[in-house]
Parts: structure tokens; C-alpha cells; sequence
């Protein structure tokens, strides 16, 4: 392997772990087996750290493919709970709101997920990492500032319901770049009549790397260590 001419690695993020840690990480241990002090690492495509799944992380001249890699479809299976909202769709913030859900039946859920397929429009969630007048959306949330964002316009692939023990679904997203899953939930909520907010984010697939595929950061070490390391010059 040549981390400086450039490598694509695939990692399955561990839950509670920065998508940025996770980088860190690897870009630490990868320059300790060069001996080198610094090198070029990034990822394609922010995983929240409530999610797991695939990452993948680029070096040396391969950071020039992440706009490119950030482009590839990406297939999420996600846990909604029915019925209450949180502040970030997601349980980094405690329940803020409870709403009925004795309406709600699996045909209703079912009838609802195919209206989000096609092209759609999705306001981003206030705590993401969408910039506003040059400052972080989560930043500004954080500190109880109004954020404003625009709708953006997404391409839902596919959607399929696995699951569904009310209140509880998992549900199966097939979907373009800057799909906001914790958002998806918000919005599935409010067409069932209800709330939602996301448990659980498993992202499966980034264009045709799948989780079942990826490296483990708990081993990455170890698999360093079998590895044929070449050097190119910068």
C-alpha cells in the first residue's frame, strides 16, 4: 500500500466516535508506521457519532476523490421512534415533545414511505454541519441562536419499511448526497400525523462498498502491521 500516492479505506464507525476522530485516528496510526510526522487523510461523507457504519477515509492524493466518492448513492437502515420529537431528530437531545400515534397502522407507515421516494425537498436539520454566514448550524444551535436553513432538493431511491412494532420501525433508505436521515425521520413523522425521531443509523453502503466489507478501527493496528508498505516521494 502507498497512504502518500494515495489509498481509499473503508471503515465500519463505531458508535459514539466523530466521523473527524475517526480520521485522527487512522491518520495517526498510518503516519507512525511511515515514520513521518504528517500526511494528507479526510473522509467522504459525515457519519453523526450516533451512527455506525461505512466511512470511507482517503490519504495522500487520494483526498482529491472525496468530492467525488461524497457523490456516490448511500444506503442507510434506520430505527424511528414514533409518536416524540427531539430538538436534533436524534437522541443527542432528550425528548421535547409527545404526540398521539393510536392512529397509526402498517399500512399508513407503508403509504407514507412511498410518498418519499423520487425527488424531494428536505430542510437540514439545525444541528448539523451546515454552514450558515460562515458558522457551523450546530455551532449557532448550541448556543441557542435561530438558525434558518434552506430546503434542499435530494433523490430518495428507495424506501422499505423491515420492520414495524409501533411505536418502532427500521426502515431501509436508498439515497443521494446530503440526504439527512435524522431529518427524513422528522418529516415521516409529521406525514403520519405524528412525531419521530431517529434511535438508531446504520449506514450499509456507499456506492458499491458495503459495511460487511469494511475494516474494524479496533483492528486497524494489527492490520497495518500485515500490510506491504511503499513509500512515494511527495
Amino acid at each position: 500500500m502507498d497512504f502518500r500516492k494515495g489509498e481509499i479505506l473503508a471503515f465500519d464507525k463505531p458508535y459514539g466516535w466523530t466521523s473527524f476522530g475517526l480520521v485522527a485516528k487512522v491518520r495517526w496510526l498510518v503516519c507512525r508506521k511511515l515514520g513521518v510526522k504528517k500526511l494528507k487523510v479526510g473522509h467522504a461523507g459525515t457519519l453523526d457519532p450516533l451512527a455506525t457504519g461505512v466511512l470511507l477515509v482517503c490519504t495522500g492524493r487520494a483526498t482529491k476523490r472525496i468530492e467525488e466518492l461524497q457523490a456516490h448513492t448511500k444506503e442507510y437502515v434506520a430505527t424511528l421512534r414514533l409518536g416524540a420529537t427531539t430538538p436534533s431528530f436524534d437522541l443527542e437531545k432528550p425528548v421535547d415533545a409527545e404526540y398521539p400515534t393510536e392512529h397509526i397502522t402498517r399500512e399508513m407507515v407503508e403509504e407514507v414511505l412511498a410518498r418519499f421516494v423520487g425527488i424531494i425537498e428536505q430542510v437540514p436539520p439545525v444541528f448539523s454541519a451546515c454552514k450558515v454566514n460562515g458558522n457551523r448550524a450546530y455551532d449557532l444551535a448550541r448556543k441557542g441562536e435561530e438558525v434558518e436553513l434552506k430546503a434542499k432538493t435530494l433523490v430518495i431511491d428507495e424506501m422499505e419499511l423491515l420492520r414495524c412494532e409501533l411505536p418502532e420501525i427500521d426502515i431501509r433508505v436508498v439515497c443521494s448526497k446530503g440526504t439527512y436521515i435524522r431529518a427524513l425521520a422528522r418529516d415521516i413523522g409529521q406525514a403520519l400525523q405524528s412525531g419521530a425521531h431517529l434511535t438508531a443509523l446504520r449506514r450499509t453502503r456507499v456506492g458499491e462498498c458495503r459495511v460487511e466489507d469494511c475494516l474494524q478501527l479496533e483492528g486497524f493496528a494489527e492490520w497495518l502491521d500485515c500490510q506491504t508498505i511503499e513509500t512515494t516521494e511527495e
